[in-house]
C-alpha cells in the first residue's frame, strides 16, 4: 500500500487524522525517504501545528537538501506568520531546488510585494501567469504590481483579464477605476467604481472614488 498517496487523498478530503496515520506509516516503512516527512509537515501545517511542521520539513531537508517542496512548506508557514523575508528565502530555495509550480512563483511574488519590492516581484507574477493563464489572483496581483511601477496601461490589461476570468472581482473594477481616474477619464472611472460597488456594496475605497468622480463630473 502507498501510504503517502493514501494520506494525500485523506488530506484532500479534510480527513486529517487518517492522513496523519498514513504518513506515520510511510515514515515507519521508509525512514530515510523525505517524502513522508514533507507530507507529515503539510498535514501538521494544515491543522495549525506549525512548530511541529517546521521540524518535519527540516528533517526532510536533512535527508535531501534538494527536497523542493520542504522549502515551499517552510516558506508557506513563514508567509502565514508575516515573516516575509524568511518566506522569500525559502521560496527562492524551492525554485533553485527545481520546483516549477505556478504557486511557488506567485508566493515569492507576494512575499516581495509585502517587502515593498514590486520591481523584483513582477517577473515572478509574470511566470505564475504564464504557467496558468486562468489563475485569477496571479493575474490580478500582476496588474497591481504593474500599477505600482507606473505601468498603467499594462496594469489595466491585467485588471481587464482578471474580470474576464472572474466577473465578480470587485477589486479589479476598483483598480480599473483608479487607472481611468489617473488617465483623466472621470466618466469611465465612475462607471468602474459603480461596478465594484454593485458587486461589493461595502467597498469603501470604491465608494470614496465614486464620490470624487461625481465631484469631478459636476
Amino acid at each position: 500500500m502507498d501510504y503517502n498517496a493514501q494520506g494525500i487523498q485523506y488530506m484532500q478530503q479534510g480527513k486529517y487524522e487518517e492522513a496523519v496515520k498514513c504518513f506515520h506509516e510511510a515514515i515507519e516503512q521508509q525512514p530515510n525517504n523525505p517524502v513522508g516527512y514533507i507530507n507529515f509537515g503539510n498535514v501538521l501545517a494544515a491543522v495549525g501545528e506549525e512548530e511541529k511542521a517546521i521540524r518535519f520539513f527540516h528533517k526532510a531537508l536533512e535527508l535531501d537538501e534538494k527536497a523542493a517542496t520542504a522549502y515551499y512548506g517552510l516558506g508557506s508557514i513563514y508567509y502565514n506568520r508575516q515573516q516575509f523575508d524568511r518566506a522569500k528565502e525559502q521560496f527562492e530555495r524551492a525554485i533553485q531546488a527545481g520546483l516549477t509550480d505556478g504557486d511557488v512563483f506567485f508566493m515569492l511574488g507576494m512575499s516581495l510585494m509585502y517587502l515593498e519590492q514590486p520591481r523584483l516581484a513582477m517577473p515572478y507574477f509574470q511566470r505564475a501567469v504564464e504557467l496558468n493563464e486562468r489563475d485569477v489572483e496571479a493575474t490580478f496581483q500582476l496588474g497591481l504590481c504593474l500599477a505600482q511601477l507606473q505601468f498603467v496601461d499594462e496594469a489595466m490589461t491585467y485588471f481587464e483579464r482578471t474580470i474576464h476570468l472572474n466577473e465578480q472581482h470587485a477589486d479589479a473594477y476598483y483598480n480599473l477605476g483608479v487607472a481611468y481616474a489617473y488617465k483623466d477619464d472621470p466618466k469611465t472611472a465612475h462607471a468602474m467604481f459603480e461596478k465594484a460597488l454593485a458587486i461589493q456594496p461595502d467597498h469603501l475605497l470604491a465608494g470614496h472614488g465614486k464620490k470624487l468622480m461625481e465631484r469631478a463630473l459636476q
